[in-house]
């Protein structure tokens, strides 16, 4: 079973700092590379790049009320969360679809409704 894993190309949990500009501030931000990897998946289907989706993901956290004081464990959950919802069907994996254009109240009910039965 481990094999899966063990013998995966090690270049996916290398760590790359990237520097990006948030609201005129510069920052760095370290993460795996499978991770930026699957936040590039995910900017794409918007038609964004990683800051662009980055600096949204970041603006609408602090209007939600969300303390960033781990940043980047937030940015490996929402990845984490973008697999887990493909899994379950509510996020299509045909990247063509953007994530903009779902029904986010509605995938979050039924997310919630599945931890229930479970």
């Amino acid at each position: 079973m481990c094999e899966l894993f063990i013998k995966a190309d090690a270049r996916l949990w290398e760590s790359t700092t990237r520097s990006l500009r948030i609201d005129g501030m510069v920052t760095s931000i370290r993460l795996e590379n499978f991770f930026w990897g699957k936040l590039e998946e995910i900017a794409q289907r918007d038609a964004m790049n990683v800051v662009q989706l980055i600096t949204r993901l970041h603006h609408e956290s602090i209007d939600a009320g969300h303390d960033l004081g781990n940043f980047t464990s937030f940015l490996r959950v929402c990845c984490a969360r973008y697999l887990d919802l493909q899994l379950s069907g509510d996020i299509p994996s045909d990247a063509g679809q953007p994530i903009a254009t779902l029904n986010a109240p509605g995938i979050l009910a039924r997310e919630r409704e599945r931890k229930r039965i479970h």
